[in-house]
């Protein structure tokens, strides 16, 4: 994914997945590797601009949550 936006030389990225479990609360591990995501799309001169959690009826963001 990084270095797709480095290719294309992006300045922003989106991040998305689900939860199966119908909990849309991002984990430990979710919020683990959002931030070693944010910082390897910092390096590039990119920005994480959100990481959306899906479930079957609910979501949550990072950006919201102020988890970025």
């Amino acid at each position: 994914m990084i270095a797709n936006a480095a290719l294309h030389a992006s300045t922003g990225i989106l991040l998305a997945h689900n939860h199966p479990s119908g909990d849309p609360r991002p984990s430990v591990s979710d919020c683990l590797a959002t931030r070693r995501l944010a910082c390897a799309a910092q390096g590039i001169g990119c920005t994480l601009l959100d990481h959306f959690v899906l479930s079957a009826a609910h979501w949550s963001s990072f950006r919201r949550l102020a988890l970025l």
